[in-house]
């Protein structure tokens, strides 16, 4: 490959539109919201595996090609720049196979506490009544604890996106994985993209974040989700009261636990 890759992951409504909005001020740089790449990769990997017949004739090392190879021809043609941030919630489940067949590229996971992204989920949804969301599978109804429910199943939104940080947090791959948390990015902007440049090696660079943007309107538009990656301008924390009853908003609070120093094991950087 001609040029480096990175990963964007982690829960979502916790800041990776935002931080690709903000990379994307670099001319170096590519970044935006979750691509094809890693549906298309569980794809192919499937498609090689042994439910094929064919799969008699690929070998590993055939696979770690064709599954590199994933990457430069979707990106070639797309992109002039010489670094790509490729977004998705999955890239979380697949840290020692990236490692082997990027070497040198890191994973940063995005996170925040978790009654606060069930809450954006919910004013998401509360702000578009009409129009049913690709996040419930178009599904009209329902209540706030029925859609946290949803959200927190094992193939849910955020249930999935949480055991995947979980996988990642405590495995052996660990050594290409950042997690950035939220609260750090809004609130400490320049703090949070120097720990990205440290982390991935790139020389740091002057963003502006006063004038941040990312248009996606047509893809949140067709999810049913009008604002789903939406951001404000001006990086900035913004207070405000969560629309959870007060028992789904406490049964969560301590879930974060890569707050707690007493179980990282091995050591993951956070931010």
């Amino acid at each position: 490959m001609n040029r480096q890759t990175h990963f964007i992951s982690g829960l979502p409504r916790s800041g990776s539109s935002l931080l690709s909005a903000i990379l994307r001020q670099n001319p170096r740089f590519h970044a935006n919201i979750s691509s094809p790449v890693a549906s298309m990769f569980s794809t192919m990997l499937g498609e090689m595996s042994g439910r094929n017949e064919f799969s008699l004739f690929i070998s590993d090392t055939q696979r770690q090609r064709i599954l590199r190879g994933l990457f430069c021809n979707y990106y070639d043609e797309l992109v002039d720049a010489e670094v790509v941030f490729d977004t998705h919630r999955s890239w979380c489940t697949r840290l020692g196979a990236l490692n082997a067949l990027l070497p040198g590229s890191r994973v940063i996971a995005c996170v925040r506490q978790l009654p606060w992204v069930l809450d954006s989920i919910e004013r998401l949804v509360r702000r578009n009544a009409f129009q049913p969301s690709s996040i419930f599978s178009y599904k009209a109804g329902g209540t706030v604890y029925s859609r946290v429910e949803s959200l927190l199943s094992g193939e849910g939104l955020v249930g999935f996106a949480y055991n995947a940080l979980k996988e990642a947090y405590f495995g052996e791959d660990t050594a290409n994985l950042m997690l950035l948390q939220y609260e750090t990015l809004v609130s400490t902007p320049p703090r949070a993209l120097a720990a990205v440049y440290d982390f991935i090696g790139e020389p740091y660079f002057d963003h502006d974040f006063e004038n941040v943007s990312l248009d996606n309107d047509e893809f949140d538009a067709r999810a049913g989700t009008p604002g789903l990656h939406k951001i404000r301008p001006r990086v900035e924390a913004n207070e405000r009261k969560t629309l959870l009853p007060p028992d789904l908003a406490a049964r969560f609070k301590d879930d974060a636990f890569w707050r707690n120093p007493k179980v990282n094991p091995r050591g993951v950087r956070i931010v």
